[in-house]
């Protein structure tokens, strides 16, 4: 009799420890490397002037919501990031170059430049 209530003594400290959190480390943020304005592809500051400028803009796609679902970015209400299309010679599609700015459309706080479609971002430092 008296084992099993050790045991059960166990195994209700063992749940207080995964109810309080401790079972499942928060993610950290890291910080993301930055890439001076002066070293952007040449597309990629025609980009940011149409932003400054509010376009227009080559895709239907520009200046929509970016959901960072990958949670690369810092971690801002939902409608804190758009997007825009950095154009890539020699491709008909979208191709992978993005540009995601944080903030107001034609004032951002923030912008961010990928070349791999989002698996990779740098701030743009002026």
């Amino acid at each position: 009799m008296r084992r099993a209530s050790t045991f059960a003594l166990l195994v209700l400290a063992l749940a207080s420890f995964a109810g309080a959190g401790l079972a499942q480390p928060r993610a950290v943020q890291r910080e993301l490397p930055e890439i001076a304005l002066g070293d952007l592809p040449h597309e990629a500051r025609a980009t940011l002037e149409a932003i400054r400028a509010g376009g227009p803009f080559p895709y239907d796609r520009d200046g929509v919501r970016f959901g960072n679902r990958e949670r690369l970015l810092p971690q801002k209400s939902r409608d804190y990031y758009r997007e825009y299309t950095v154009r890539t010679p020699g491709t008909r599609s979208r191709g992978a170059r993005r540009i995601v700015c944080g903030g107001a459309p034609r004032s951002p706080d923030a912008c961010y430049y990928t070349d791999d479609h989002y698996r990779s971002f740098a701030k743009v430092r002026p």
